[in-house]
This record gives C-alpha cells, sequence and structure tokens, in this order.
C-alpha cells in the first residue's frame, strides 16, 4: 500500500510536536505512515499559493491543536485552505497540558483527538 501523502498543519512555536509526529511515523513499530507534506519554514510572498497546490497534493491533513493554535495565522488559514480543496482533515491534541480553553472557529466540523498510535493510523486507513 502507498504511503499516503499528509500535511501536517501547526503553529510556529508547536515545530517540536511536529518533528516528534514526523519521527512516530518512521518508528518501526508504528501502526501509521506517511509522506510529511507540511510547510517547514515561511516562504515569501507566494505562500498561499505554494501551500495550497501541497494541501490540495494530499490525502489528508493533520492539525496539531494547542494553545497556540488561536494566534496562529498561517495554521488557520491552512485549514480554511484545506476545508476549501475538500482535503479531509483530523486535529490532534498536542498535549493533555496545553489544550486551548475554546477551539478557533476555523476548526468547526473537525473532529479533534488525543493523539495516540491507534487514532492516528486509524484516521489514516480512511483516507483514499
Amino acid at each position: 500500500m502507498a504511503k499516503k501523502r499528509i500535511f501536517i498543519s501547526f503553529a510556529m512555536e508547536d515545530k517540536t510536536l511536529r518533528d516528534f509526529l514526523v519521527g512516530q511515523a518512521k518508528n518501526h513499530n508504528s501502526p501509521f505512515e506517511f509522506v510529511d507534506m507540511s510547510v517547514k519554514k515561511p516562504w515569501d510572498s507566494s505562500w498561499k499559493t505554494n501551500c495550497r497546490t501541497r494541501i490540495k497534493g494530499c490525502d489528508g491533513v493533520i492539525i496539531i491543536v494547542t494553545k497556540n493554535t488561536k494566534n496562529a495565522d498561517g495554521q488557520l488559514w491552512e485549514i480554511k485552505c484545506a476545508k476549501e480543496e475538500g482535503i479531509p482533515c483530523r486535529g490532534i491534541w498536542g498535549s493533555q497540558e496545553n489544550r486551548p480553553a475554546t477551539i478557533p472557529s476555523e476548526l468547526t466540523g473537525i473532529r479533534v483527538v488525543k493523539w495516540t498510535w491507534d487514532n492516528i493510523a486509524n484516521w489514516i486507513n480512511t483516507l483514499n
């Protein structure tokens, strides 16, 4: 089975969580694997165009949700873009301690689950 192309949406302050998720996927015991298509650095003025192209080329978007999400303009735009393009999205809590008090409106209609191998693998396995 081919690896799924997954865009990881995260606040820049949560870059270590993104790196941890990518590392988990490479662990030989991991029940999931994917090709990371996330934006690893800010782009120039064509950032939104480049980002939309990457998102459109993915099978799904994993959104790392933390207290930083509400102020992460780039991440919120990525979520909005994925919804506009009809790309399946799944939110995962960055950590139990770092959950936001309120969820940004951009996440309306997107299920946010606990960060576990099974939750991620089960979702990835549903993607076409």
